[in-house]
Protein backbone atom coordinates (compact mmCIF):
# COMPACT_ATOMS: atom_id res chain seq x y z
CA UNK A 1 0.00 0.00 0.00
CA UNK A 2 1.14 3.16 -0.86
CA UNK A 3 1.35 5.46 1.76
CA UNK A 4 1.06 9.30 1.21
CA UNK A 5 2.06 12.98 3.24
CA UNK A 6 2.93 16.22 2.74
CA UNK A 7 5.43 16.44 0.53
CA UNK A 8 6.93 17.96 -3.32
CA UNK A 9 4.66 16.51 -5.45
CA UNK A 10 5.62 13.98 -8.71
CA UNK A 11 7.26 15.29 -12.15
CA UNK A 12 9.65 18.79 -13.52
CA UNK A 13 6.12 20.64 -13.58
CA UNK A 14 5.02 20.22 -10.15
CA UNK A 15 8.51 20.22 -8.46
CA UNK A 16 9.29 21.81 -5.32
CA UNK A 17 9.61 25.73 -5.01
CA UNK A 18 10.39 28.12 -2.54
CA UNK A 19 10.53 27.06 1.02
CA UNK A 20 9.58 23.74 -0.05
CA UNK A 21 12.13 23.23 -2.24
CA UNK A 22 14.96 24.29 1.04
CA UNK A 23 12.65 21.58 2.65
CA UNK A 24 12.83 19.09 0.53
CA UNK A 25 16.48 19.81 -0.58
CA UNK A 26 17.03 19.32 3.38
CA UNK A 27 15.37 16.03 3.59
CA UNK A 28 17.52 14.77 0.65
CA UNK A 29 20.52 16.39 1.88
CA UNK A 30 19.36 14.07 5.10
CA UNK A 31 19.17 10.66 3.53
CA UNK A 32 22.50 10.95 1.38
CA UNK A 33 24.47 11.90 4.44
CA UNK A 34 23.92 8.72 5.84
CA UNK A 35 26.05 6.37 4.33
CA UNK A 36 28.75 8.92 4.08
CA UNK A 37 28.57 9.24 7.57
CA UNK A 38 28.86 5.59 7.99
CA UNK A 39 32.43 5.64 6.14
CA UNK A 40 33.53 9.17 7.91
CA UNK A 41 32.48 8.90 11.04
CA UNK A 42 34.99 6.18 12.30
CA UNK A 43 37.75 6.79 10.49
CA UNK A 44 39.99 8.44 13.49
CA UNK A 45 39.22 5.40 15.54
CA UNK A 46 40.65 2.62 13.29
CA UNK A 47 44.00 2.77 14.68
CA UNK A 48 42.62 3.07 18.18
CA UNK A 49 40.24 -0.22 16.89
CA UNK A 50 43.15 -1.95 15.80
CA UNK A 51 44.56 -2.13 19.17
CA UNK A 52 41.08 -2.63 21.03
CA UNK A 53 40.29 -5.48 19.10
CA UNK A 54 43.73 -7.19 18.60
CA UNK A 55 43.70 -7.24 14.92
CA UNK A 56 46.07 -5.26 12.79
CA UNK A 57 45.14 -2.22 10.98
CA UNK A 58 44.70 -4.01 7.69
CA UNK A 59 42.12 -6.01 9.15
CA UNK A 60 40.09 -2.75 10.32
CA UNK A 61 41.28 -1.14 6.85
CA UNK A 62 39.12 -3.96 5.73
CA UNK A 63 35.57 -2.77 7.26
CA UNK A 64 36.48 0.09 5.07
CA UNK A 65 36.61 -1.69 1.66
CA UNK A 66 33.51 -3.96 2.56
CA UNK A 67 31.26 -1.06 3.43
CA UNK A 68 32.02 0.57 -0.50
CA UNK A 69 31.85 -2.69 -2.07
CA UNK A 70 28.85 -3.55 -0.13
CA UNK A 71 27.28 -0.13 -1.69
CA UNK A 72 28.19 -0.63 -4.91
CA UNK A 73 26.59 -4.19 -5.17
CA UNK A 74 23.59 -2.78 -2.75
CA UNK A 75 22.88 -0.01 -5.26
CA UNK A 76 22.40 -2.28 -8.16
CA UNK A 77 19.53 -3.57 -6.82
CA UNK A 78 17.61 -0.42 -5.00
CA UNK A 79 17.58 1.13 -8.05
CA UNK A 80 15.64 -1.50 -10.43
CA UNK A 81 13.50 -2.13 -6.97
CA UNK A 82 12.99 1.66 -6.46
CA UNK A 83 11.27 1.98 -10.28
CA UNK A 84 9.13 -0.96 -9.78
CA UNK A 85 8.02 -0.28 -5.86
CA UNK A 86 9.00 3.64 -5.89
CA UNK A 87 11.64 5.86 -3.96
CA UNK A 88 9.54 5.90 -0.48
CA UNK A 89 9.23 2.37 0.43
CA UNK A 90 12.24 1.35 -0.52
CA UNK A 91 13.78 4.19 0.89
CA UNK A 92 12.22 3.22 4.28
CA UNK A 93 13.91 -0.19 4.07
CA UNK A 94 16.99 0.85 3.25
CA UNK A 95 17.56 3.02 6.06
CA UNK A 96 15.30 0.77 8.54
CA UNK A 97 18.46 -1.80 7.62
CA UNK A 98 21.42 0.83 7.93
CA UNK A 99 19.63 1.21 11.77
CA UNK A 100 20.12 -2.93 12.49
CA UNK A 101 23.43 -2.80 11.21
CA UNK A 102 24.73 0.45 13.00
CA UNK A 103 23.19 -1.49 16.68
CA UNK A 104 25.33 -5.17 15.18
CA UNK A 105 28.95 -2.44 15.03
CA UNK A 106 27.99 -1.17 18.41
CA UNK A 107 27.64 -4.31 19.89
CA UNK A 108 30.35 -6.41 18.15
CA UNK A 109 32.58 -8.17 20.51
CA UNK A 110 35.56 -9.39 17.43
CA UNK A 111 36.35 -8.44 13.91
CA UNK A 112 34.31 -11.08 12.50
CA UNK A 113 30.72 -9.41 14.09
CA UNK A 114 32.06 -5.67 12.89
CA UNK A 115 32.59 -6.67 9.40
CA UNK A 116 29.17 -8.04 9.48
CA UNK A 117 27.74 -4.90 10.69
CA UNK A 118 29.51 -3.15 8.62
CA UNK A 119 28.12 -5.20 5.34
CA UNK A 120 24.68 -4.88 6.79
CA UNK A 121 25.04 -0.72 7.25
CA UNK A 122 26.18 -0.62 3.96
CA UNK A 123 23.51 -2.13 2.14
CA UNK A 124 21.16 -0.12 3.92
CA UNK A 125 22.50 3.38 3.90
CA UNK A 126 23.40 2.87 -0.10
CA UNK A 127 19.30 3.56 -0.70
CA UNK A 128 20.04 7.26 0.71
CA UNK A 129 22.83 7.91 -1.86
CA UNK A 130 21.06 6.10 -4.81
CA UNK A 131 17.24 7.02 -4.39
CA UNK A 132 18.28 10.80 -3.50
CA UNK A 133 19.92 10.98 -6.62
CA UNK A 134 16.94 9.48 -9.08
CA UNK A 135 14.04 11.37 -7.20
CA UNK A 136 15.86 14.84 -8.00
CA UNK A 137 16.09 12.98 -11.57
CA UNK A 138 12.08 12.26 -11.04
CA UNK A 139 11.61 15.70 -10.81
CA UNK A 140 13.98 18.21 -12.99
CA UNK A 141 15.44 17.79 -16.56
CA UNK A 142 18.84 17.29 -16.66
CA UNK A 143 20.84 20.55 -16.78
CA UNK A 144 18.59 21.31 -13.58
CA UNK A 145 18.75 18.10 -12.03
CA UNK A 146 22.59 18.23 -12.51
CA UNK A 147 22.60 21.80 -10.77
CA UNK A 148 19.85 20.67 -8.20
CA UNK A 149 22.49 17.59 -7.04
CA UNK A 150 25.07 20.38 -6.23
CA UNK A 151 23.07 21.72 -4.25
CA UNK A 152 22.43 18.55 -2.37
CA UNK A 153 25.66 17.07 -2.20
CA UNK A 154 26.85 20.71 -1.14
CA UNK A 155 24.53 19.81 1.84
CA UNK A 156 25.73 16.23 2.51
CA UNK A 157 29.66 17.46 2.40
CA UNK A 158 28.80 18.67 5.83
CA UNK A 159 28.57 15.13 7.42
CA UNK A 160 31.79 14.07 6.16
CA UNK A 161 33.35 17.82 7.24
CA UNK A 162 31.97 17.28 10.87
CA UNK A 163 31.72 13.11 11.06
CA UNK A 164 35.73 12.50 11.99
CA UNK A 165 35.49 15.36 14.13
CA UNK A 166 32.27 14.03 16.43
CA UNK A 167 34.25 10.14 15.63
CA UNK A 168 37.03 11.59 17.42
CA UNK A 169 35.47 13.26 20.12
CA UNK A 170 33.89 10.40 20.85
CA UNK A 171 36.38 7.95 21.13
CA UNK A 172 38.07 10.54 22.97
CA UNK A 173 35.46 10.75 25.66
CA UNK A 174 34.22 7.62 25.43
CA UNK A 175 35.21 4.83 22.90
CA UNK A 176 35.31 3.53 19.28
CA UNK A 177 31.47 2.12 20.32
CA UNK A 178 30.25 5.55 20.78
CA UNK A 179 30.18 6.65 17.16
CA UNK A 180 28.03 3.49 16.05
CA UNK A 181 25.44 5.07 18.70
CA UNK A 182 25.90 8.30 17.26
CA UNK A 183 25.00 6.09 13.70
CA UNK A 184 21.81 4.21 14.92
CA UNK A 185 20.37 7.89 16.22
CA UNK A 186 21.10 9.47 13.09
CA UNK A 187 19.80 6.36 11.11
CA UNK A 188 16.46 6.91 12.99
CA UNK A 189 15.81 10.51 12.73
CA UNK A 190 16.44 10.32 8.56
CA UNK A 191 14.08 6.86 8.80
CA UNK A 192 11.56 9.53 10.83
CA UNK A 193 11.89 12.79 8.52
CA UNK A 194 11.17 9.94 5.32
CA UNK A 195 8.30 8.67 6.71
CA UNK A 196 6.66 12.03 7.94
CA UNK A 197 7.98 13.92 4.46
CA UNK A 198 8.96 11.99 1.77
CA UNK A 199 5.76 11.69 -1.43
CA UNK A 200 6.04 9.32 -3.80
CA UNK A 201 8.13 10.70 -7.11
CA UNK A 202 9.04 7.41 -9.26
CA UNK A 203 7.38 7.70 -12.35
CA UNK A 204 6.64 3.72 -13.27
CA UNK A 205 5.72 2.31 -10.04
CA UNK A 206 3.20 -0.55 -9.95
CA UNK A 207 4.38 -1.35 -13.52
CA UNK A 208 5.55 -4.97 -13.53
CA UNK A 209 9.18 -5.63 -14.77
CA UNK A 210 10.69 -8.81 -15.86
CA UNK A 211 13.89 -10.34 -14.96
CA UNK A 212 14.03 -9.83 -19.04
CA UNK A 213 12.95 -6.20 -19.10
CA UNK A 214 15.22 -5.50 -16.19
CA UNK A 215 18.45 -6.89 -17.73
CA UNK A 216 17.18 -5.06 -20.90
CA UNK A 217 17.14 -1.43 -18.89
CA UNK A 218 20.60 -2.62 -17.77
CA UNK A 219 21.76 -3.56 -20.85
CA UNK A 220 20.76 -0.55 -22.89
CA UNK A 221 22.56 1.47 -20.03
CA UNK A 222 25.56 -0.83 -20.53
CA UNK A 223 25.81 -0.88 -24.75
CA UNK A 224 25.96 3.53 -23.79
CA UNK A 225 29.09 4.86 -24.64
CA UNK A 226 28.16 7.97 -22.84
CA UNK A 227 26.65 6.41 -19.68
CA UNK A 228 29.84 4.52 -19.62
CA UNK A 229 31.96 7.93 -19.76
CA UNK A 230 29.85 9.39 -17.19
CA UNK A 231 30.39 5.93 -14.79
CA UNK A 232 33.86 5.76 -15.26
CA UNK A 233 34.99 9.68 -14.87
CA UNK A 234 33.06 9.57 -11.55
CA UNK A 235 34.38 6.17 -10.70
CA UNK A 236 37.80 7.42 -11.73
CA UNK A 237 37.29 10.78 -9.19
CA UNK A 238 35.55 8.39 -6.50
CA UNK A 239 38.20 6.35 -6.30
CA UNK A 240 40.78 9.20 -5.70
CA UNK A 241 38.10 10.06 -2.85
CA UNK A 242 38.62 7.14 -1.49
CA UNK A 243 42.22 5.99 -1.46
CA UNK A 244 42.78 9.19 0.32
CA UNK A 245 40.02 7.91 3.04
CA UNK A 246 41.59 4.68 2.79
CA UNK A 247 44.64 5.86 4.04
CA UNK A 248 45.18 9.16 5.51
CA UNK A 249 44.18 8.12 9.60
CA UNK A 250 47.36 5.88 9.11
CA UNK A 251 49.13 8.33 7.44
CA UNK A 252 48.34 11.51 9.97
CA UNK A 253 48.13 9.23 13.10
CA UNK A 254 51.04 6.56 12.71
CA UNK A 255 53.53 8.19 10.09
CA UNK A 256 53.15 12.05 11.36
CA UNK A 257 52.24 11.23 14.79
CA UNK A 258 49.27 13.34 15.01
CA UNK A 259 45.80 12.02 17.27
CA UNK A 260 42.79 11.17 16.12
CA UNK A 261 41.07 14.53 16.94
CA UNK A 262 43.17 16.27 15.20
CA UNK A 263 42.90 13.92 11.94
CA UNK A 264 39.17 15.19 12.18
CA UNK A 265 40.29 18.48 12.25
CA UNK A 266 42.27 18.28 9.51
CA UNK A 267 39.52 16.17 7.55
CA UNK A 268 37.25 19.25 7.64
CA UNK A 269 39.17 20.69 4.92
CA UNK A 270 38.35 18.03 2.31
CA UNK A 271 34.95 18.53 3.51
CA UNK A 272 35.15 22.41 2.89
CA UNK A 273 36.98 21.91 -0.55
CA UNK A 274 33.67 19.06 -1.58
CA UNK A 275 31.34 21.83 -0.58
CA UNK A 276 32.84 24.72 -2.35
CA UNK A 277 33.00 22.68 -5.26
CA UNK A 278 29.34 21.28 -4.94
CA UNK A 279 28.08 25.24 -4.57
CA UNK A 280 29.57 25.70 -7.48
CA UNK A 281 28.16 22.90 -9.51
CA UNK A 282 24.52 24.38 -7.99
CA UNK A 283 25.14 27.49 -9.47
CA UNK A 284 27.09 27.77 -12.59
CA UNK A 285 26.15 24.20 -14.17
CA UNK A 286 22.83 25.64 -15.86
CA UNK A 287 25.04 28.63 -17.41
CA UNK A 288 28.01 27.10 -18.35
CA UNK A 289 26.83 23.48 -19.02
CA UNK A 290 27.86 19.96 -17.31
CA UNK A 291 30.44 18.79 -19.77
CA UNK A 292 32.33 21.86 -19.29
CA UNK A 293 32.05 21.78 -15.46
CA UNK A 294 33.04 18.28 -15.20
CA UNK A 295 35.90 19.21 -17.33
CA UNK A 296 37.16 22.01 -15.10
CA UNK A 297 37.17 19.81 -11.79
CA UNK A 298 38.87 17.21 -13.28
CA UNK A 299 41.26 19.01 -14.20
CA UNK A 300 42.06 21.26 -11.11
CA UNK A 301 41.79 17.79 -9.19
CA UNK A 302 44.65 16.19 -11.53
CA UNK A 303 46.51 19.30 -11.22
CA UNK A 304 46.28 18.91 -6.63
CA UNK A 305 46.89 15.37 -6.81
CA UNK A 306 50.43 15.78 -8.77
CA UNK A 307 51.05 19.16 -6.51
CA UNK A 308 50.39 16.51 -3.43
CA UNK A 309 52.84 14.07 -4.95
CA UNK A 310 55.53 16.97 -5.07
CA UNK A 311 55.32 18.41 -1.87
CA UNK A 312 55.60 14.68 -0.21
CA UNK A 313 58.76 14.36 -2.66
CA UNK A 314 60.05 17.43 -1.45
CA UNK A 315 60.00 16.13 2.21
CA UNK A 316 57.36 17.64 3.93
CA UNK A 317 55.77 15.34 6.04
CA UNK A 318 53.24 17.65 7.62
CA UNK A 319 49.27 17.59 7.47
CA UNK A 320 48.61 20.72 5.57
CA UNK A 321 50.88 19.74 2.54
CA UNK A 322 48.52 16.63 3.06
CA UNK A 323 45.33 17.70 3.43
CA UNK A 324 45.46 21.65 1.63
CA UNK A 325 46.30 20.05 -1.89
CA UNK A 326 43.37 17.30 -0.94
CA UNK A 327 41.20 20.26 -0.24
CA UNK A 328 41.50 21.03 -3.93
CA UNK A 329 41.16 17.89 -5.31
CA UNK A 330 37.55 17.68 -3.24
CA UNK A 331 36.64 21.01 -4.46
CA UNK A 332 37.42 19.36 -8.53
CA UNK A 333 35.30 16.67 -7.64
CA UNK A 334 32.22 18.63 -6.35
CA UNK A 335 32.16 20.32 -9.56
CA UNK A 336 32.49 17.05 -11.66
CA UNK A 337 30.65 14.72 -9.93
CA UNK A 338 27.13 16.27 -9.80
CA UNK A 339 27.07 16.53 -13.45
CA UNK A 340 28.50 13.14 -14.27
CA UNK A 341 25.63 11.67 -12.35
CA UNK A 342 23.03 13.80 -14.04
CA UNK A 343 24.38 12.59 -17.00
CA UNK A 344 24.57 8.67 -16.11
CA UNK A 345 20.83 9.02 -15.00
CA UNK A 346 19.46 11.25 -17.96
CA UNK A 347 20.95 8.53 -20.24
CA UNK A 348 17.32 6.60 -20.27
CA UNK A 349 15.27 8.78 -17.65
CA UNK A 350 12.55 6.31 -17.42
CA UNK A 351 14.60 3.87 -15.68
CA UNK A 352 16.51 6.26 -13.45
CA UNK A 353 17.01 4.22 -10.63
CA UNK A 354 18.56 1.83 -12.34
CA UNK A 355 20.62 4.02 -14.15
CA UNK A 356 22.16 5.90 -10.28
CA UNK A 357 22.40 2.31 -9.34
CA UNK A 358 24.12 1.14 -11.76
CA UNK A 359 26.50 4.12 -11.92
CA UNK A 360 27.21 4.06 -8.31
CA UNK A 361 27.85 0.56 -8.10
CA UNK A 362 30.88 0.76 -10.56
CA UNK A 363 31.74 4.44 -8.64
CA UNK A 364 31.91 2.63 -5.24
CA UNK A 365 33.28 -0.70 -6.91
CA UNK A 366 36.21 0.66 -7.85
CA UNK A 367 36.68 3.09 -4.68
CA UNK A 368 36.60 -0.19 -2.82
CA UNK A 369 39.36 -1.81 -4.99
CA UNK A 370 41.51 1.06 -4.60
CA UNK A 371 40.87 1.53 -1.02
CA UNK A 372 41.85 -2.37 -0.62
CA UNK A 373 44.80 -2.25 -2.20
CA UNK A 374 45.94 0.99 -0.58
CA UNK A 375 44.99 -0.32 2.84
CA UNK A 376 47.80 -3.43 2.04
CA UNK A 377 50.06 -1.35 0.64
CA UNK A 378 50.61 1.47 3.19
CA UNK A 379 54.08 0.24 4.77
CA UNK A 380 55.55 3.10 6.89
CA UNK A 381 55.21 4.96 3.51
CA UNK A 382 52.31 7.53 2.24
CA UNK A 383 53.65 6.97 -1.35
CA UNK A 384 50.72 4.15 -2.02
CA UNK A 385 48.17 6.24 -0.95
CA UNK A 386 49.47 9.05 -3.43
CA UNK A 387 50.35 7.25 -6.21
CA UNK A 388 46.77 5.74 -6.01
CA UNK A 389 45.30 9.46 -6.14
CA UNK A 390 47.46 10.30 -9.22
CA UNK A 391 46.42 7.61 -11.34
CA UNK A 392 42.92 7.70 -10.37
CA UNK A 393 42.47 10.97 -11.73
CA UNK A 394 44.54 10.61 -14.75
CA UNK A 395 42.28 7.45 -15.72
CA UNK A 396 39.07 9.91 -14.72
CA UNK A 397 40.83 13.11 -17.15
CA UNK A 398 41.31 10.04 -19.87
CA UNK A 399 37.80 8.82 -19.92
CA UNK A 400 36.59 12.09 -19.72
CA UNK A 401 38.30 13.10 -22.80
CA UNK A 402 37.63 10.16 -24.83
CA UNK A 403 34.04 8.96 -24.22
CA UNK A 404 32.17 12.27 -23.29
CA UNK A 405 32.67 14.32 -26.03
Amino acid sequence: MQHTSPSPPRAPTGAPGGASTRSFILLLVMVAAVSPLGINLYLPSMPGMARMLEVDYAAIQFTLSVYIAAIAVGQLVIGPISDRYGRRPVLLGGLAIFVAGSVICMLAPNIGTLIAGRIIQALGGCAGIALSRAIVRDLYERDRAASMIGYVTMGMAVAPMVAPTIGGALEAAFDWRAGFVFLTVFGLAAWWATYRRLHETAPRVGVTSSASQLAGDYGVLLRSRLFWGFALTSAGSGAAFFAFVGGAAYVVVNLMGRTPVEYGMYFALVSLGYMLGNFGSGRYTTRFGPRRMMHVGIVISTAAAFVMAGLHAAGLMHPLAFFLPMLVVAMGNGLTLPSCIAGAVSVKPDVAGAASGLAGSIQMGAGALVAAIVGTQLQGSAWPLILAMVGCMVFSLLTLRVLVR
